[in-house]
């Protein structure tokens, strides 16, 4: 298992389609993840702090853990099988483990709701992890806010969003936009 934190949220311009970039902690490999919007939308609301007025489900979710006595130990994607990534939810109850399946946007959801680790397996990391040059690293101007921009910030940054995305160059590139399963994306 290798530690990963959520590098960034990203919207592709041209489609809106979102991706969860996970980085590993102690090296410069990035995982990208594609995923729905809400679910975009649910991770940059607990990265950012905000609070929504009635729980999400996410919310909902960690509630209920914490009424069962439970508490989630760390999240863990765990395989990629066809473009499709799985993950876990890793909880503890009372002395007990459970282990919950569950989409990677969703793992990851809970897991900034409850600050725990989140967990990449050697495989999936060794299969679509991708490194990127020096000069091809994402600097602290380079990195995109986790909140989708809106629509007039997105006609404004077009071109600073094109040079920032340099660094998932290689990963769009291996996309066959005709046909989403070959995408990497999460399991619906």
């Amino acid at each position: 298992m290798i530690r990963v934190v959520v590098d960034s949220i990203r919207v592709s311009l041209l489609t809106q389609h979102r991706v969860v970039v996970l980085r590993e902690t102690d090296n410069k490999r990035y995982l990208p993840i594609w995923i729905g919007p809400f679910e975009a939308d649910a991770i940059a609301m607990a990265i950012q702090g905000h609070e929504p007025q009635r729980p999400m489900t996410h919310d909902l979710l960690k509630a209920m853990i914490g009424e069962l006595e439970g508490q989630v130990s760390h999240i863990f994607v765990n395989d990629i099988q066809d473009n499709t990534f799985f993950a876990r939810i890793v909880i503890d109850q009372r002395g007990r483990t459970i282990e919950v399946d569950a989409r990677p946007s969703d793992a990851i959801a809970l897991a900034v709701r409850t600050d725990v680790p989140i967990f990449v397996d050697t495989h999936v990391l060794d299969q679509a992890g991708v490194f990127f040059d020096e000069d091809e690293q994402p600097g602290p101007a380079e990195t995109q806010p986790a909140e989708p921009p809106s629509e007039a910030d997105a006609e404004s940054d077009t071109e600073l969003n094109d040079d920032s995305m340099s660094i998932f160059r290689n990963f769009i590139n291996t996309l066959d936009l005709d046909d989403p399963s070959k995408g990497g994306s999460e399991k619906s």
